[in-house]
């Protein structure tokens, strides 16, 4: 039917309003069909592969199911999605903030001392920085267990930090436990998330940086060089005593055995003689005259050898004085 302009404009208002009422009467077809379309959109969601994607679906705020990568359909308005990467490593950096990563990465000149001076076992005052690495492997646990993942690893790894440099000297956290601290934070880490049912798993907990802050650096290391020179005056006197108690006792045990030995020797000596004595007198006994010429003769056999010039004399002889060239013997 074509547009007819109206002859007065009674006749234009009369027209304009019916218009009105035409349109009044669609206005709630057209807001219902834009709820159906935004409800068609939001009802189909995809879930990607990248860092292990799931999604958690909630029906009034309670779970209901999760899904894996791919394309999903979900009932509009009443059900929500949550979207968790449960393979992506999350990471957290403490007492220091890496401002741009790369071959020679950046670092923020912003101190956070607040979060890394912490007191030792032996009361001295470090500044520690480490990281902690972990991933959300449970998202229900995650969403339902938990409100905020990360700052719940930043609190507890603070505190746990604290507690086991706080059981630690300050010689200790330096150089001899800074691999056993690694461990023992990051396993009383894992036990009070597991104890929360977080869904957290700590991958890895390294300490990057542990030194004296630099107020005292000065005088620590001037401490730090007495106690390495004490060690050193302690090592050189225990390597002379090495050195001198092992001579001293391998002295004191050829000594020990010299003495042992001679005494052995004595003993058998002292037992052969008597033995011999008693063989003699035995022999004396049953054959005196052939056992006194016998010895007599043994005796002579022993002396005589150590003597110099040797004169037999007669016994009836007389003068035997001029025959002797005593002065000749005595100048030769």
């Amino acid at each position: 039917m074509p547009f007819k302009i109206p002859d007065t404009p009674e006749e234009l208002f009369r027209q304009g309003r019916q218009g009105m009422d035409q349109f009044n009467r669609l206005i709630p077809y057209f807001i219902l069909l834009i709820i159906l379309l935004g409800a068609s959109f939001s009802s189909v969601y995809s879930i990607s592969e990248q860092g292990g994607e799931v999604g958690v679906i909630t029906r009034f705020g309670k779970y209901v199911r999760t899904t894996n990568p791919g394309l999903h359909w979900k009932f509009p308005l009443i059900e929500q999605l949550y979207k968790v990467e449960t393979k992506l490593k999350f990471k957290d950096e403490f007492g220091f903030r890496t401002t741009r990563a790369a071959e020679r990465s950046q670092y923020s000149a912003q101190s956070y001392d607040e979060e890394s001076l912490m007191l030792t076992g032996d009361l001295n005052v470090l500044d520690v920085s480490w990281i902690v690495q972990y991933v959300l492997y449970d998202p229900v646990k995650v969403l339902f267990n938990i409100r905020n993942p990360r700052d719940t690893v930043r609190a507890i790894s603070e505190s746990v930090m604290r507690q086991v440099i706080g059981d630690s000297s300050v010689t200790e956290a330096l150089t001899t436990r800074r691999i056993d601290i690694n461990a023992e934070v990051k396993e009383r880490l894992q036990k009070i998330l597991d104890n929360y049912q977080s869904g957290i798993h700590i991958d890895t907990v390294q300490l990057q940086d542990v030194v004296t802050p630099e107020e005292v650096r000065p005088s620590f290391n001037e401490v730090n060089e007495a106690e390495q020179e004490k060690e050193k005056l302690i090592n050189q006197s225990w390597e002379a005593y090495n050195q001198a108690i092992p001579r001293a006792s391998g002295q004191s045990e050829q000594t020990v055995r010299e003495a042992e030995g001679y005494a052995l020797r004595r003993i058998n000596e002292a037992q052969g003689d008597a033995a011999r004595f008693l063989a003699t007198w035995e022999a004396y006994q049953s054959a005196k005259d052939v056992t006194r010429r016998r010895m007599y003769l043994e005796t002579m056999a022993e002396v005589l050898p150590k003597a110099g010039e040797k004169y037999i004399l007669d016994p009836e002889g007389s003068s035997v004085l001029p025959l002797l060239k005593l002065q000749q013997s005595k100048k030769e």
